[in-house]
């Protein structure tokens, strides 16, 4: 089967691989339909990983079950089903809590397992034809028969959950102001999932226009363009004392704002690891809460400085603490919340669809990880149909 494969640093090819297989009576074998490059992809294909090549990138999957094992009970071939990003055994002490995103049976040495992703694990991804499903009852979620809200469905593996995580994480409250800081998928849909929720006001912070021109389309977001002055002043001036509520959904590759943008904005050089947390302390207001499911790295080989490169950022805790605010972190635990969110999307009280810029063929990926690795404009969630 044809799938797309990591060869390093900026390149990924489309390349024929061995199909899955089940390894175990609880797995099951998926037919992918469609299949997403997400922000965190590019932190491997930029080389900002220990990713060595040969993985099979794709952690945002759904498609129709082709084969089940003996074990399984609740699915069977035809169901239409979409896989959390996380790979979870579903009776660990953590994935009993709800902590799905950090099992502690699936990866040994390691709290989270994940599809196609360095370090979570030994389970390819599914930017290919097919990938196998393990845990299949509790990590598979059924949807409805057919194809409709195809595009919708694709976004409970991750994003549009890891949006709304990013929400609770700062424990958004109808009627309160929140500043999200990127508008990549992921602060997109936090700042959509803040529109659900009830909050009153709603700034999203980018520099990239086409993202935040959806922000305030989609989601009646103010948009804060970094480039333009201080996002921080731009937010004060708007809302006085600082808003109630901050979301983090850039991650360790955050661009200053105070640097030269020169003629490429994105710039390795203008990197700043830590430069979106401490904009976050002065935005929220004392006794505020902030919520951080943008991605941090306990070793990050492209680092801007030495400190950075083992996972230590300059954050100016001493504020943090004078404020007294609190703060969540983690990648998002889907099964938390994928169910919900499914049916808010049947019953037509969601659509998070509006966000997906392109649906082409697998072939296409290496063209599209290009593209979205520059940040082109347009070009802001990219499913791939194997």
């Amino acid at each position: 089967m044809n799938a797309v494969v990591y060869q390093g640093p900026q390149e990924v090819a489309v390349e024929s691989v061995d199909e899955p297989e089940i390894e175990h009576e609880n797995d099951v074998i998926v037919d992918i339909t469609t299949t997403c490059i997400c922000g965190s992809d590019l932190h491997m294909y930029e080389g900002r990983t220990s990713a060595d090549p040969g993985i099979v990138f794709g952690h945002e999957n759904m498609g129709n079950v082709i084969e089940t094992g003996d074990a399984v009970t609740s699915l069977e071939e035809g169901d239409r089903v979409v896989m959390p990003f996380n790979v979870a055994c579903g009776f660990c002490r953590n994935c009993e809590n709800g902590y799905t995103g950090f099992c502690t049976n699936v990866n040994p040495g390691f709290a989270g397992g994940a599809y196609g992703y360095v370090a979570m694990g030994p389970y390819k991804g599914g930017q290919a034809e097919k990938l196998r499903v393990p845990y299949a009852d509790f990590n598979a979620l059924k949807l409805p028969e057919g194809d409709e809200h195809e595009d919708a469905f694709a976004l409970l593996a991750d994003i549009f959950p890891t949006g709304w995580h990013g929400t609770r994480l700062a424990n958004l409250q109808p009627g309160e102001s929140i500043a999200i800081f990127g508008a990549g998928p992921v602060g997109l849909m936090a700042a959509y999932s803040a529109k659900i929720q009830g909050a009153s006001e709603i700034y999203v912070v980018d520099r990239v226009e086409s993202r935040l021109d959806l922000a305030e389309d989609h989601c009646d977001a103010r948009p804060i363009n970094f480039e333009e002055s201080d996002p921080v002043e731009q937010i004060k001036d708007a809302h006085g004392g600082g808003v109630d509520n901050g979301v983090d959904a850039v991650g360790y590759q955050a661009i200053d704002p105070e640097t030269d943008p020169g003629d490429d904005a994105y710039d390795p050089a203008r990197e700043n690891p830590a430069v979106v947390l401490n904009q976050l302390i002065k935005a929220v207001r004392p006794t505020g809460e902030l919520g951080i499911p943008g991605l941090y790295v306990p070793s990050d080989p492209g680092a801007p400085d030495e400190m950075a490169a083992q996972g230590r950022l300059g954050i100016d805790f001493g504020k943090l603490f004078e404020k007294g605010l609190k703060l969540g972190t983690g990648q998002c635990n889907v099964k938390e919340y994928n169910r919900e969110l499914r049916d808010m999307i049947i019953e037509g009280r969601a659509d998070p669809s509006w966000v997906v810029s392109h649906r082409v063929d697998l072939d296409r990926a290496p063209e599209m990880y290009e593209k979205f690795d520059e940040r082109e404009e347009g070009v802001i969630k990219v499913l791939l149909e194997p």
